[in-house]
């Protein structure tokens, strides 16, 4: 096998170890509405060239008048190329009047015509239909497989196979590699997954990678689950402030690069610590990420103002994502991004909760944390991460989503009954790496953000 040919998404190539190989064979499957249609056309457009055409066949799935009306409709879709080095041809009508045998016979012709480099077949399963018995299907296979292979073209078969008949069908015997795509709904949102389950002679990334659909074709976002890296990176021996002087004295500053997991009941004041951390830093000239799933940013700003925090600070930028339609693979990659592209050393996340509501499983949404974790810490990125607890008082456990133990500092935030009123309790329970005083002080939140106090003695707790 010889070189790659680009999927037209950077992303999807990195799942695919660098692209489709140029010269094999490629199957895309999944049930309707997955998309398939869509990557193959983006495939095309990709890589079409006067000097390497292309060549989309349909058969009898969808008409060539529609696949081209829905192509149009797509960003890439290139209207000048149609019938100069990207070629559309119907062989339904030959199919459906004299067989398949007519069909080998009509394509190798619009080979011979066109010499294409790529050579797309939607849908193939529907070729199934029109074999007598399935020993004319095999020889059928076999003979098309043959001929598509001296062309030294690279060949995308599309088809609505369901995980049985990938398992089950003879021509993903022959297929040098398999993209699988599907979409499910988990509670009341639609998860859409692509796999890629086969692909010979290369590594890749394995698992499934959630992906949108869009005008501008398929947008993958790779499954983020980084293994433990060994690698040594440079870290400041500089503590950062909280932005408040006490909370200092008890954790002894973060380290850059570290994780901070601030968990506590509704109310309490996590946004505000957060928040906290976030202005402190643009104060003394670094850049802070605010990536909030719980107020759209004038409503972020609104309170940060009430304590005097200017979220316009040319050092603070604001990622928001309604956590309604929120897409968690899409969401860590949008986070990542944006850190890359504004060079933050400060970000908080508000909040761990709706990105476990909107994940998949407990397993997954584990991953989605430490990888994430990992990779700002290499960055010599300082996280803040919010996490709601369900327990007003008397708090017996943070939660069953094992993120924790994945942040270097944990600080608990927790309501108090002290007579007839409420009060408010911090205690610093983890420090990784160094000392910090584990006990319990009052603060409360006033104007100018946080004010942490004394000790609360027996009779309060």
């Amino acid at each position: 096998m010889s070189a790659r040919l680009s999927s037209g998404h950077p992303r999807l190539d990195q799942v695919l170890g660098g692209g489709i190989w140029n010269d094999a064979l490629t199957m895309i499957t999944g049930d309707p509405g997955t998309g398939k249609t869509l990557l193959a056309q983006q495939i095309v457009f990709a890589n079409a060239t006067p000097e390497r055409p292309s060549l989309y066949v349909s058969t009898v799935s969808e008409p060539m008048e529609k696949i081209l009306r829905y192509g149009r409709s797509l960003s890439f879709f290139d209207e000048d190329a149609i019938g100069k080095y990207a070629f559309y041809e119907d062989l339904g009508g030959v199919l459906d009047e004299r067989g398949l045998p007519a069909f080998v016979e009509r394509l190798e012709a619009v080979i011979a015509q066109h010499r294409p480099a790529l050579i797309v077949i939607d849908s193939f399963k529907a070729l199934h239909a029109f074999a007598q018995e399935p020993s004319d299907f095999r020889w059928f296979l076999h003979d098309i497989a043959a001929r598509l292979s001296a062309t030294g073209a690279a060949a995308l078969w599309v088809g609505e196979y369901n995980a049985e008949e990938i398992s089950r069908e003879p021509e993903f015997a022959v297929a040098d590699a398999i993209i699988s795509l599907t979409s499910s709904m988990t509670s009341e949102r639609q998860m859409r997954m692509l796999q890629v389950m086969k692909l010979r002679g290369s590594d890749f990334m394995s698992g499934q990678h959630g992906y949108r659909l869009s005008a501008d074709g398929l947008h993958v976002f790779p499954r983020l689950a980084d293994v433990p890296d060994r690698a040594e990176y440079e870290v400041s021996a500089e503590r950062l402030t909280s932005g408040i002087s006490v909370l200092d004295s008890m954790t002894g500053g973060y380290w850059p690069g570290s994780s901070t997991l601030a968990a506590g009941p509704s109310g309490v004041g996590k946004t505000v610590l957060g928040l906290s951390f976030i202005v402190a830093g643009a104060d003394a000239g670094e850049r802070g990420l605010i990536a909030t799933l719980q107020e759209n940013p004038t409503q972020l700003a609104r309170a940060a103002s009430g304590f005097g925090w200017d979220l316009s600070h040319p050092q603070i930028e604001v990622l928001y994502r309604s956590s309604v339609d929120l897409y968690v693979d899409e969401w860590v990659h949008t986070v990542l991004d944006t850190v890359e592209r504004t060079g933050v050393s400060r970000l908080m996340v508000d909040s761990l909760g709706d990105l476990a509501h909107a994940s998949p499983d407990p397993i997954r949404f584990r991953e989605y944390v430490y990888s994430f974790v990992q990779r700002c810490a290499t960055r010599g990125v300082s996280v803040f991460l919010t996490m709601e607890v369900p327990d007003l008082f008397h708090l017996n456990r943070l939660s069953e989503l094992g993120v924790s133990n994945m942040s270097d500092n944990v600080i608990l935030l927790q309501y108090v009954r002290a007579e007839s009123k409420i009060k408010r309790a911090v205690t610093v329970l983890k420090t990784r790496a160094s000392a910090h005083e584990p006990e319990v002080r009052r603060y409360r939140i006033t104007h100018r953000g946080i004010e942490v106090g004394g000790p609360m003695e027996a009779y309060e707790t």
